[in-house]
């Protein structure tokens, strides 16, 4: 019966870690689908709060047997014989032992956590996993970076925006920090180990305590991120502080014989070169990770707004006007309000297209379907996940709902393009440090086949609805003129992706910025060449 029993938990383990790994869904890649995350928190919060209540009933009613027992046991060994000579207290004695006590091992035995932990086992398949945590970190050091956040900062949770929702305002603690390094030393990133783990240690040295990890711990990871880093001398004092408190760490003695070695060499070699001409000391490799992003500094300083700035003669090219799509029938009376965001390539801006009752419903619609965004590989053209596109999204059809109905007209309406050809309006939400960076919407020359499934031409232009204000970071920027346009709630986003002749318009390379604080919705729509008249878009052009 023992091992039939053992047989079915093993059973239950192998389905419930198969569920799991099913239900999984790379949580840490929309804000959105994560703010269901809390509701199951709060709801497993109660159900905890419920097996407290339960636990704490049942000492209280062996706190109040042994209260009484204590008592009478007190009077009774006094005087046994006095005390057994009444037959009362005779017979209860018999009860006690051979009923009561039992009683109460079976009170003591009884397993008060059932509830809690079978409720546990069920929304533990809908939990996040280590893939998600670990991006969730890499977002952190993603922020950090692309924003240059100290990392104090990002402890204490004083994050630029974030003024207005001081009571959201969190912290990180030693262990939270120090879990921020490892995350950074599995990659072999020791510049962000170093970061993280100094950290950690500063908090712990003013006095914070950590329950899973401890000084040597930290200088040990310290020394050797830090010698990763061609930082010898700074290696070494971390390294004989990590001794004064752990002189037979066997790790650290031979990494100080090491770095001895290593440094009287490097002085020897300064100095030899020093009397040889004065050649500068080697380089090291001190810093963020080499990047496979050649734009990489550029487009983080757009993000952080610090941008080209246009010469004020261009800028007074730019203006605000109503707009009637040349006397459009939807216009007449009320024409829209359109804002020249950039001259060269055109890109204007669209305010009040849509009201807060149609962008809850689209997010209603979307929410259910979103999954993690995907890149259509260049080489095989088959869409996969990427690590610089940190988002989820959904796409919905004109016939699900009256709502996407009328948005995809309103665009046709506005552009003058013929939207019956596009793709599907796309629906994103970004994740934590969400983004995505910089890219094309049209296919290129070396990428024949992008969109050859659909028949319906290039993508000839882009219409971003900005969904959501975002409190601070998330702009979409354009890399390649220096262009930053910030989220405004219910605006939309347009510019042409080709030229006339069909050919790609490069200065559109675009990204989409981290969300620094806020959580983010955009919905995009990209029109394709077939079916299209020419007119709207080369008058842009020549405006341009």
């Amino acid at each position: 019966m023992a091992r039939s029993r053992v047989c079915w938990c093993v059973l239950i383990h192998v389905l419930l870690c198969c569920s799991v790994s099913s239900a999984h869904n790379d949580f840490f890649t929309s804000i959105g689908q994560m703010t269901d995350l809390l509701f199951t928190e709060k709801d497993l919060v109660t159900s905890l709060k419920d097996y407290i209540k339960a636990e704490e009933s049942k000492l209280e009613q062996i706190k109040k047997w042994a209260e009484r027992l204590d008592v009478l046991s007190v009077t009774a060994t006094q005087d046994p014989e006095g005390f057994l000579g009444h037959p009362v207290n005779a017979f209860k004695l018999m009860k006690r032992l051979n009923t009561e006590w039992g009683e109460l091992e079976s009170l003591v035995l009884t397993d008060m956590s059932d509830g809690f932990i079978s409720n546990l086992t069920i929304q533990r398949q809908h939990f996040p996993n280590d893939d998600d945590q670990t991006g969730a970190a890499k977002a952190l050091m993603r922020l950090q970076d692309t924003y240059q956040l100290d990392t104090k900062d990002i402890s204490t949770g004083e994050l630029p925006g974030t003024a207005a929702a001081v009571s959201f305002r969190s912290s990180l603690t030693v262990d939270d920090c120090y879990d921020l390094g490892r995350v950074a030393y599995s990659e072999a990133d020791y510049y962000h180990t170093e970061l993280w783990m100094a950290q950690a240690l500063q908090q712990l040295d003013q006095g914070e305590e950590a329950a899973a990890v401890d000084a040597v711990t930290l200088l040990d990871y310290l020394s050797y991120s830090i010698y990763q880093q061609g930082e010898l001398e700074r290696a070494l004092a971390h390294t004989k502080r990590l001794l004064s408190l752990d002189p037979d760490h066997q790790r650290a003695n031979g990494n100080l014989k090491y770095f001895e070695y290593q440094l009287s060499k490097q002085k020897k070699a300064e100095g030899e070169k020093t009397q040889d001409g004065g050649r500068e000391r080697r380089s090291t490799s001190k810093g963020r990770p080499a990047d496979y992003l050649p734009e990489r500094k550029k487009y983080e300083q757009l993000c952080r707004g610090e941008g080209i700035k246009m010469t004020p003669l261009r800028a007074s090219r730019l203006f605000c006007r109503y707009y009637d799509n040349n006397r459009h029938p939807m216009f007449v009376i009320g024409p829209v309000k359109e804002e020249d965001e950039w001259d060269r390539p055109r890109i204007v801006r669209y305010h009040s297209i849509v009201s807060d009752k149609e962008i809850e419903k689209v997010k209603e619609l979307a929410k259910p379907r979103l999954r993690r965004a995907t890149i259509s590989n260049p080489v095989t053209g088959a869409l996969e996940t990427a690590h610089y596109r940190i988002s989820k999204s959904a796409w919905l059809a004109a016939y699900e709902h009256p709502v996407v109905d009328k948005i995809n007209q309103r665009i046709q309406d506005i552009t003058g393009l013929d939207v019956s050809t596009a793709e599907e309006l796309q629906v994103a939400n970004y994740g934590v440090g969400g983004q995505y960076e910089p890219h094309f919407d049209f296919g290129r020359k070396d990428e024949p086949d992008a969109f050859k499934e659909l028949g319906t031409g290039n993508r000839i232009a882009t219409w971003l609805l900005y969904m959501s204000d975002v409190a601070s970071g998330g702009a979409t920027v354009f890399t390649d003129v220096g262009a930053a346009v910030w989220p405004k709630k219910g605006t939309a986003v347009f510019w042409y992706n080709l030229h006339a002749n069909g050919e790609g318009d490069y200065r559109t390379r675009h990204a989409a910025c981290p969300v620094l604080v806020g959580n983010k919705w955009v919905s995009n729509k990209w029109i394709h060449e077939r079916g299209q008249e020419f007119r709207r878009r080369c008058s842009l052009e020549e405006a341009a």
